[in-house]
């Protein structure tokens, strides 16, 4: 890392481990954070992408409202693997600029800029990391929050993760593993502690 400019922090682990927690104590602690959910959201109800949408698979993605149904998106995309690098190619270059401009607007004393992006690895952000941070969260508990917040079943789980890399092998690919199966506070102080010692090796390296 360059002790001149501010570290980029990827975060990746399981679906429902809770990366968009850790993502938002980073940001309690002036970290500026780029949500590629939250910004693939916005690519997918950009013009170009709902005319790409309605070409390919027709009115079906659409709601009676007229805003993409993203369940039926998913359906899409996770039934084929063609399908899912398809709309990819699409939404990847939109999300990647929406980053690029919000990190363009850090300040001074940024402590660090955070990809917050389920597909870190698959979407070829690894390279533009300075550190990568694995949420090692076991899947009872991943299970257990998935069924409360979005209905999914074990074998929903397990299909969507399928068409990730595989857990073990992001896991090993990580700088750093933090484990999230406690209380609230043990995270905080755990994100707290990483920080620190992130900047602490950030600023000890020579400027390049």
């Amino acid at each position: 890392m360059s002790g001149g400019r501010i570290p980029v922090i990827g975060i990746m682990g399981g679906i429902g481990s809770g990366k968009s927690q850790v993502a938002a104590l980073l940001a309690e602690h002036g970290c500026l954070v780029a949500d590629a959910d939250e910004m693939a959201r916005e690519a997918l109800e950009s013009e170009s992408v709902r005319a790409a949408l309605s070409e390919r698979w027709g009115a079906g993605v659409f709601t009676p409202t007229g805003s993409v149904d993203r369940q039926a998106v998913a359906h899409h995309v996770f039934n084929d693997a063609a399908e899912r690098q398809w709309l990819e190619a699409i939404i990847h270059p939109l999300v990647e600029a929406s980053r690029s401009s919000l990190f363009s607007t850090a300040k001074d004393g940024t402590p660090a800029l955070v990809i917050d992006a389920p597909l870190l690895l698959e979407a070829g952000l690894a390279d533009q990391c300075d550190a990568i941070l694995y949420v090692d969260t076991p899947e009872k508990i991943r299970l257990e929050r998935l069924q409360r917040t979005r209905g999914w079943n074990p074998d929903e789980l397990k299909r969507r993760e399928a068409a990730q890399i595989p857990l073990d092998e992001k896991r090993s690919m990580a700088h750093h593993v933090l484990r999230n199966d406690g209380e609230v506070e043990d995270l905080a102080r755990s994100v707290e502690d990483y920080l620190d010692s992130l900047i602490n090796d950030h600023s000890s390296q020579p400027d390049d």
